[in-house]
């Protein structure tokens, strides 16, 4: 092999290689920063450890929020209509915020099952609902409608 050739020979690699460190270090990035979307029924099948980061959507159940006085702090509770999972939030509520609409939070859950949200969505009309969110409720509502023999 000529020198030319040798010393084009080790741009390509040092290239491909370059590329390649990029590519893995990206990836990597992007794992990190991904957070699946889980609604009260699969944290109630134990698909969530606790301590890891998620986001939790559903409806907020109508007469469940409780604000600590004096503070920002507030409890409430997210149904899909089969299972609830408490939530505790110490933040600023978006103001589109109430009982009964829909919302997804990002957070993790604690050892006793409580969602300790970092950030709060609200749903930001009445027509829209985040896609996951939707599906998941229209699910959990037809077969909580089924008549219990069917079951």
């Amino acid at each position: 092999m000529t020198p030319t050739r040798r010393r084009r020979l080790y741009w390509v690699l040092g290239i491909v290689a370059g590329v390649g460190l990029a590519a893995g270090l990206a990836l990597q990035a992007f794992k990190q920063n991904v957070m699946f979307y889980f609604d009260p029924t699969k944290i109630a099948a134990g698909e969530v450890k606790p301590g890891q980061r998620f986001r939790l959507g559903g409806m907020v159940q109508k007469g469940s929020l409780v604000r600590t006085p004096g503070t920002l702090e507030v409890q409430f509770i997210v149904t899909d209509f089969r299972h609830s999972v408490p939530v505790h939030y110490a933040n600023v509520l978006p103001d589109l915020f109430r009982e009964g609409a829909g919302v997804v939070a990002h957070g993790r859950l604690d050892g006793n099952g409580t969602f300790m949200a970092d950030e709060v969505l609200a749903k930001h009309d009445e027509k829209y609902m985040p896609p996951e969110v939707a599906r998941s409720l229209q699910q959990n509502t037809a077969s909580a409608q089924k008549p219990a023999d069917a079951r």
